[in-house]
């Protein structure tokens, strides 16, 4: 973790040296430092080239340090950049593989800059609710021009290095380096050695012939795509600065911008997920040099929606797979849908037709189980319904080679109970995808009693191939986010009984930021599934109590968009909800059934009733050792459920709001005689972290 010195050829060499990624720690920094003076006072050294080793050039920013006082402590990256400014000697930045944050900045600092082909170039800041910070926003318009310095800035996304070269007048990339980049770089900088003055990005003129109405135009454009987001907006008033200030006041305004950030509850939420992603692929007792199996072929046991949807996860990750069905219509029908995903993405340009025909050649269909002998990896996908599960195991315990993995599909069901139906319990996993499959980023992979380490460190290893992102769940009823969501559907029936309306309720959670209320998702799910469940529950839990609002819904064979159906009316071919007379007649005559007396209900309670029934039944999903971390249930909110991600999840959303005021307002709601008053007893951890005076995460 430091920045290498030596001498080629009268050239001094400064590699960044801290994998993965180069994040410029406070160690790196002063060995820079340190480095950049040695090359300036030794008489045999003409110029000087920064580059990184491995597998990037610096990702910016240690994130090892973030929240320490290494992070800021001198020389801090500013301190650093301005230190290559003033070199006496020319400073060429040899940039490959990775240049972003604050290791583009640094870049953007030195004299020159030569790059590799491939490369990634970006400013993401934005995304964790922050604008660069080390002069991006003033320096990247004066090189890149301004409408590609914003969108960059705006968007966070990378660019390749190559795409940058190609824009007329560019001044980012003096030259583009095939081949060595070293040697090419140290050639560069032998060139320039000579070359005085050494030529500044500060020193560039930057401007825009219609600047007034451009970045105003850009501030309405990203108002539109973040509105509850302030960084995109900020980011457009910085490079609005680089263009009006003197360039040290751009710098100076700059930086007060990023600090205001730092402390908005949007930025805060932004960077607690950024963390909490990469710590839920971490398992505490599971080594993370834990030997993998191999995974070369996935077989899947059914062809119908959830089953299609996730081979199609496989084929994109270029893993072949084979389906299995009991029928060849059903194969047909599967595959048929398959195409049909891929086709659309071809008509919209997203998919190129030979990559279409490349992934349908690595699926292939089988009625018989013995096809299945040759996978590594084989995920059931079949109906919810132990009996039927039961069969499944049973007949590819029989067929599937010694270590295959056998995963099972189930969103509510006992995985234990499903890893006991075979002989071989430790090679059981549950892999929850959630629908569609194909879309849906989460992956709930839930560890059975017996599950192998080194099944769960292959299962998450495959998760991220696949692009998703994992959480582990222990084994219960609905694991981590069903078994949430049941109390949040649960609230959102008694706030029918007491006087609220499906698009009352709807639209005041959407307002939250939910990507859709309970009653559009229920219509999107199928209702009929949670009446199934529902049904289970009446002889499992009887003193569990729901709202019947849901079962009469049922009842009048509404079960939502696949029949045109459910808590709205909707039109062939389209998504929008429509209020319908008879569901709300219905909601009436029940809760007079009742003798409830409807009420006024604000959408303040209706937005903290659901959301707090989240909170409070995970604080004893953690107190179980159901989740290993509250983290990791914002994690599974976020991709699996449209909790609002600029709130950073129902865990984070309890700790900005204060947990001592959280258990206040469940206070309140135990007092209403028409809900559960004993759920609203906040849990155990709860009151534990706030007599503790700490936070959930």
């Amino acid at each position: 973790m430091t920045t290498q010195y030596e001498v080629r050829n009268g050239v001094a060499v400064l590699t960044l040296d801290n994998p993965p990624v180069n994040g410029l720690s406070h160690a790196v920094r002063v060995a820079y430092a340190e480095g950049l003076a040695r090359a300036n006072a030794d008489p045999a050294v003409k110029a000087i080239v920064v580059t990184g080793a491995g597998k990037a050039f610096s990702g910016g920013a240690d994130i090892k340090e973030f929240g320490t006082p290494k992070a800021l402590a001198e020389p801090n990256l500013l301190s650093i950049i301005r230190a290559t400014e003033l070199s006496e000697k020319p400073v060429v930045a040899a940039i490959h593989t990775v240049a972003m944050g604050g290791g583009l900045e640094l870049a953007l600092g030195c004299h020159y800059r030569v790059a590799a082909p491939g490369a990634n170039i970006a400013l993401p800041e934005v995304k964790l609710g922050l604008i660069p910070g080390a002069g991006g926003t003033v320096r990247l318009p004066r090189v890149i021009g301004v409408e590609a310095a914003v969108n960059m800035i705006v968007s966070g996304e990378p660019v390749k290095s190559e795409f940058i070269a190609s824009f007329p007048g560019q001044k980012l990339f003096d030259r583009m380096i095939e081949g060595d980049l070293l040697a090419g770089a140290i050639a560069f900088a032998l060139e320039k050695a000579e070359v005085r003055p050494l030529p500044l990005v500060r020193d560039m003129k930057v401007g825009h012939p219609e600047a007034d109405a451009y970045f105003q135009f850009a501030r309405n454009s990203v108002r539109v795509v973040a509105k509850n987001l302030p960084a995109p907006v900020k980011c457009v008033d910085a490079v609005q600065n680089a263009t009006k200030m003197k360039f040290d006041d751009a710098l100076a305004a700059e930086r007060e911008i990023f600090v205001n950030l730092m402390f908005t509850p949007e930025s805060r939420a932004l960077r607690h997920l950024f963390f909490a992603e990469r710590a839920a692929s971490k398992i505490p007792d599971v080594p993370e040099d834990t030997p993998l199996r191999p995974i070369n072929k996935v077989g899947i046991i059914g062809a119908g929606t959830m089953g299609g949807g996730i081979a199609m996860n496989f084929l994109n990750a270029g893993t072949p797979v084979v389906v299995l069905e009991m029928k060849q219509e059903a194969i047909d029908r599967g595959f048929g849908v398959i195409r049909k995903n891929y086709e659309a993405q071809v008509a919209k340009k997203k998919l190129k037709p030979e990559v279409l025909e490349e992934r349908m050649g690595r699926l292939s269909s089988t009625l018989s189980y013995d096809d299945l002998r040759d996978c590594d990896l084989i995920i059931e996908a079949v109906f919810e319904d132990i009996e039927v599960k039961r069969k499944v195991m049973e007949q590819l315990d029989a067929a599937a080679k010694p270590g295959a993995i056998l995963a099972t599909n189930t969103s509510t069901l006992d995985v234990n109970k499903i890893a006991g139906f075979t002989k071989r319990p430790e090679d059981v996993v549950g892999m929850h995808f959630f629908s569609p499959a194909n879309v849906m980023k989460l992956l709930e992979v839930v560890r059975g009693e017996k599950t192998a380490k080194d099944v769960l460190a292959t299962v998450m290893a495959v998760a991220k191939r696949i692009k998703k992102v994992a959480v582990i769940s222990g084994v219960c009823d609905g694991f981590i986010g069903n078994r949430m969501i049941e109390q949040y559907g649960r609230q959102a029936g008694f706030l029918l009984e007491e006087g609220a309306t499906p698009q009352q309720v709807d639209r005041a959670v959407e307002k939250f930021g939910f990507a859709m209320g309970p009653f559009r998702m229920g219509d999107l799910a199928g209702n009929d599934i949670g009446w199934a469940i529902r049904k289970r529950r009446y002889v499992e839990k009887p003193d569990m109590r729901y709202s019947k609002t849901a079962d009469l819904l049922c009842e009048m064979g509404r079960f939502g968009q696949k029949v045109g159906k459910g808590w709205y009316d909707y039109e062939p071919g389209k998504r929008d909800p429509i209020p319908n007379a008879e569901v709300e007649a219905m909601i009436v005559k029940h809760r007079e059934s009742l003798g409830i007396t409807p009420r006024k209900i604000s959408d303040d309670e209706i937005v903290h009733r659901l959301v707090y029934a989240l909170v409070n039944e995970a604080a004893h999903i953690l107190e179980e050792g159901i989740a290993n971390r509250a983290s990791d249930i914002d994690i599974v909110y976020i991709y699996g459920y449209g909790f609002p991600f600029y709130r950073g999840g129902p865990m984070c959303y309890a700790d900005e709001r204060g947990l001592f005021n959280v258990a206040q307002q469940m206070r309140v709601f135990q007092k209403n005689p028409h809900d559960d008053a004993a759920f609203w007893e906040p849990a155990p951890l709860l009151k534990r972290l706030i007599a503790e005076g700490k936070s959930f995460n």
